[in-house]
């Protein structure tokens, strides 16, 4: 797990602009039917987690404006979408902010276990 978490640490700028990009490309591309299981609120709350697992790995100045700006530009895609032969849906922009929050939590329980287990503590 560590070495995973370093990885994402050394590489969050890239990981973080291919996940937008495919992100920001699969939002505004008309889809006959969802390509994975599941239902397309989970589909947005695990692929802006995704998004936003990176930065919360790394945590560089200011990431809350970024976690910010993922939630922005999500609801832009909402708006861009009827334009492209999509349904926009302000359920999808609630979705995405649960991902991002989910990101931040889970990275965050993940470090809290970590120090835990090595004996440090904040």
């Amino acid at each position: 797990m560590q070495i995973f978490l370093k990885f994402i640490d050394v590489y969050w700028k890239q990981l973080t602009a291919g996940l937008w990009l495919g992100i920001t490309l699969m939002s505004l591309t008309p889809l006959p039917e969802l390509p994975l299981p599941g239902t397309d609120k989970t589909h947005h709350l695990l692929a802006y987690a995704c998004l936003m697992a990176p930065v919360a790995v790394h945590k560089p100045r200011g990431w809350q404006y970024l976690a910010f700006g993922f939630i922005a530009w999500s609801g832009v895609i909402e708006l861009i979408q009827p334009f492209v032969n999509r349904h926009g849906e302000w359920l999808d922009l609630l979705a995405n902010s649960a991902g991002v929050l989910t990101a931040v939590l889970l990275i965050e329980v993940v470090r809290w276990l970590q120090n835990a287990l090595q004996g440090k503590h904040r």
